[in-house]
């Protein structure tokens, strides 16, 4: 079967290595780095190894973590609005932090919290959850759907920033780790979904608002 790249469907990828034995390739038109699908964890597999993880609201580390994108979005938002933490994993902690600041904010994760979304949004936040999507182009597309027009989308992954970087980086050992985005890569959802850029570390975080 010939493989396409998952996001924007270009065929032919490049064979490309990163720090274990799982198989990856490059995307030539968007600069995706995806694994190969038969590297794909089942879904009590990925359940099994996020279960792994102990974040909390009391972990004074993981709220800094959280705040990186966490407060540079909070300048686009205010309390009239209501947002979504998307892919908030088996410890909702996020959504608690927008809501100190008086801002409603839900919870939802296909694995852990799936209970009905009441879209379209006025805010959206993803973070640390577009390195898991095995199809990120249908997933970015509904979390776009699910995003108002004029809405902000608040994303947290970290980037890949060149072919020696990533051979060796170590966020390729993470096996539920599946999807690696690049600059240019951001700047095809843009052009692709008609985001603009409003913030970005240039590293992790990324503040994107979905065109009216």
């Amino acid at each position: 079967m010939q493989l396409i790249c998952p996001l924007c469907l270009t065929p032919e990828p490049a064979k490309v290595s990163g720090a274990d034995d799982r198989h990856y390739y490059l995307c030539s038109h968007c600069s995706l780095i995806f694994v190969d699908p038969g590297h794909h964890l089942s879904l009590d597999e990925e359940r099994a190894y996020y279960g792994t993880h102990h974040n909390s609201i009391e972990q004074a580390g993981y709220v800094n973590f959280l705040n990186r994108v966490i407060k540079p979005t909070l300048s686009y938002l205010d309390k009239t609005m209501r947002g979504l933490d998307y892919g908030c994993g088996p410890g909702p902690t996020l959504s608690e932090l927008v809501k100190r600041q008086g801002i409603d904010c839900e919870d939802y994760d296909p694995i852990f919290v799936d209970t009905p979304l009441r879209s379209p949004y006025d805010f959206i936040f993803a973070t640390e959850c577009f390195e898991h999507f095995y199809h990120p182009r249908q997933d970015i597309h509904r979390i776009h759907s699910l995003l108002k027009p004029g809405g902000v989308l608040g994303i947290m992954t970290d980037r890949w920033v060149s072919l020696d970087h990533f051979a060796t980086w170590h966020y390729t050992t993470d096996p539920t780790h599946t999807s690696f985005y690049h600059a240019r890569t951001f700047e095809f959802l843009c052009n692709h979904l008609g985001f603009e850029t409003l913030w970005s570390d240039e590293t992790r975080v990324i503040i994107l608002r979905r065109h009216e």
